[in-house]
């Protein structure tokens, strides 16, 4: 497998890695806490939006430039590398400044002029399963951004839509052996917005790692009951910090090298 590098951070080499942080940067005083935290629980890289795709266009949009600036004053702080959801090709160049690694949500999985301007970016770039994709879909949506030259792709399931409705998608689980059979690319699991129910992250982190995956990321705030986007499937510092230390144990346990 093809490791890939974000700060002193790789991904694919063999070790575990846990992405943490809040849905959305809301304000300074907010993801400088969660950046806290997150570093204090031994997670490995940072997580924060900035430009929020919401179903409805009245719901919380994000903190745009002013949201990267306390991502990089979160980044100088804890030492952690970062990644934050990027929407349009246009805003490539303003991002790219402040954080080490782009995400390309669910709802872009297919959005072709964005995949070909992250891969003329020398950035590593995640990129999420769409909603209702085949794997085989998602592979060639990867090769958009490779095409153009970056091969610093990590592919996220983040469960799709089916009709079971006792949670927000289906997490699928298969998809990281058929993953690993498939292509060199590392794949890391998202089960906070797999299942959107805080109850059920935890046992579906730790699956994760049973199943072979190379990292997760989890949805972490400091207070998820006033979170502006996605509280309810957000952990507190206490549940983030005791689901670090377990997924540590398990991937200890099943051999992964630990950072």
């Amino acid at each position: 497998m093809a490791a890939i590098k974000i700060g002193d951070i790789k991904i694919g080499d063999g070790s575990f890695v846990i992405i943490g942080g809040p849905c959305a940067v809301e304000n300074r005083e907010q993801f400088l806490s969660a950046a806290r935290f997150v570093k204090e629980a031994g997670a490995n890289i940072l997580r924060g939006n900035v430009y929020k795709p919401r179903t409805s266009p009245y719901s919380f949009q994000g903190t745009s430039e002013m949201g990267l600036k306390y991502i990089y004053e979160a980044k100088m702080e804890t030492g952690l590398p970062t990644v934050c959801e990027i929407l349009d090709a246009n805003l490539i160049e303003k991002t790219e400044k402040y954080v080490d690694m782009f995400q390309i949500g669910a709802r872009n999985m297919q959005n072709f002029p964005l995949l070909r301007a992250v891969g003329q970016s020398n950035k590593p770039v995640i990129l999420k399963r769409g909603l209702c994709s085949t794997i085989d879909e998602w592979l060639n949506a990867a090769e958009y951004i490779k095409s153009e030259g970056n091969n610093n792709v990590i592919l996220c399931e983040r469960g799709i839509r089916t009709y079971e409705t006792s949670t927000r998608n289906t997490l699928d689980l298969s998809a990281v052996p058929v993953i690993k059979s498939k292509t060199d690319m590392p794949i890391i699991v998202d089960p906070s917005h797999a299942v959107g129910v805080r109850e059920y992250v935890a046992p579906l982190a730790k699956a994760a790692v049973a199943a072979g995956a190379d990292g997760v990321m989890i949805e972490t705030h400091p207070n998820p009951e006033s979170a502006l986007s996605d509280g309810h499937q957000s952990l507190n510092p206490d549940e983030f910090k005791t689901l670090c230390s377990d997924i540590k144990k398990l991937a200890n346990f099943l051999g992964f090298e630990l950072i």
